[in-house]
C-alpha cells in the first residue's frame, strides 16, 4: 500500500530578493494600466467623465499594492523538495497548498523573465501527471533552483512510478 504524504509547512522561504522583483513587476504592469488611462483622460475630452474614475481607482490600487502585495507573498510562499514529494505554498489573495509526489513528477525546468534574470532569481516548475498543472515556485536564487532541479531529475529517475 502506497504511504500517505501529508500537506504540511514546507521548510524554506523563497528568497528575500522575490520581494522587490514582485515589487517591480506590479509597479511595471501599473505603469502601462495608469499610463494608458492617463493617455486616454488627456486626449479624449468627452471621455474625461467616464476615464476619472477608474484611473483614480488604478493608482489608488497601485499605491496599496505595489508596497503591500510583494510582502504578503513573501510571508507566504514556501517550499520544500523531499524524497517523497515536491511541497509548495503560493498564492497572494488565495493561497494554494500542493503536495506532487515524486512518482507523479514528469518534468522539471526553471524559468527566469527579464526581472528575475536582473535579480539573480528563478522560478522551478514542477510539472505533473495531474489535471491540476504544473506547481511553480517562484522567487528561488537561480543556483538553488538549477541545483534542486538537479536533484529532482535525480530522484524521480530512481523512483518507480509511471507518472500516471
Amino acid at each position: 500500500m502506497a504511504e500517505q504524504i501529508a500537506l504540511r509547512l514546507p521548510e524554506h522561504r523563497v528568497e528575500r530578493k522575490a520581494i522587490l522583483g514582485w515589487a517591480l513587476q506590479s509597479a511595471a504592469g501599473f505603469a502601462v494600466l495608469i499610463g494608458g488611462l492617463t493617455v486616454a483622460y488627456v486626449l479624449a475630452d468627452a471621455a474625461r467623465p467616464w476615464l476619472g474614475p477608474p484611473l483614480v481607482a488604478a493608482i489608488v490600487w497601485a499605491v496599496l499594492q505595489i508596497p503591500g502585495m510583494p510582502l504578503w507573498r513573501y510571508a507566504v510562499h514556501r517550499w520544500e523538495v523531499t524524497d517523497e514529494a515536491v511541497y509548495a505554498v503560493t498564492g497572494w489573495i488565495v493561497r494554494e497548498w500542493r503536495v506532487v509526489p515524486i512518482s507523479r513528477i514528469q518534468t522539471v525546468d526553471t524559468i527566469r523573465g527579464p526581472i528575475q534574470q536582473l535579480l539573480g532569481l528563478s522560478t522551478l516548475v514542477v510539472t505533473t501527471a495531474s489535471s491540476r498543472g504544473a506547481v511553480k515556485i517562484p522567487g528561488l536564487a537561480s543556483g538553488t533552483a538549477s541545483r534542486v532541479a538537479e536533484e529532482l531529475s535525480r530522484i524521480t529517475q530512481r523512483t518507480p512510478g509511471d507518472a500516471t
